[in-house]
């Protein structure tokens, strides 16, 4: 079957773009207590919750497609890890928007452990936005070698900023 290869490329950069300046403008611009009736201490334990399913569909999808070589199966936990990726992102941006920053209270050697992990995630995950979706475009578009070669990158990449997303949830999360 042969299908027309699809331009992705413009909402790759535009998403790329307005999602990691967004996050970068949420974390900057002073919070305001406009809503402070309404609880949002859920939002960090739901974000880790997607981040958790994030990394469990990821690993679903790398065994689907090396051990089983289930290509539909491997699309439908990319797809689910698409899914819970942006469920996560809008809880994220949401939380980000409303609720003060939270800062870590702990100490001694935690501290530059927490930071360490921290910072990687955050750059990591800027990363991760064009690589999740250029590799996302090359699958979709069936260029299975470009597809292979650059999810050799972004598999590792996202499953250590899924997983770490719920180390940092965990380790801040006394402090709410």
């Amino acid at each position: 079957m042969n299908t027309k290869e699809r331009n992705y490329t413009p909402i790759i950069v535009t998403l790329t773009i307005a999602i990691n300046a967004l996050v970068a403008v949420l974390y900057f611009m002073p919070k305001g207590n406009n809503l402070g009736h309404i609880d949002l201490t859920f939002m960090p334990f739901f974000n880790a919750v997607m981040n958790s399913f994030t990394f469990i569909f990821l690993l679903a999808a790398l065994y689907s497609i090396i051990k089983q070589k289930n290509i539909k199966r491997h699309r439908n936990y990319i797809f689910g890890a698409f899914t819970t990726t942006a469920l996560f992102l809008v809880s994220y941006v949401t939380y980000h928007a409303l609720a003060p920053n939270t800062p870590f209270g702990g100490e001694g050697i935690i501290r530059p452990i927490y930071y360490f992990i921290l910072i990687s995630h955050i750059l990591l995950s800027v990363v991760i936005v064009p690589l999740a979706l250029v590799t996302l475009a090359r699958g979709l578009n069936m260029k299975v070698e470009k597809h292979r070669k650059i999810a050799r990158w972004t598999m590792p990449l996202w499953l250590y900023v899924s997983l770490t997303g719920v180390i940092v949830y965990l380790m801040i999360s006394p402090y709410y």
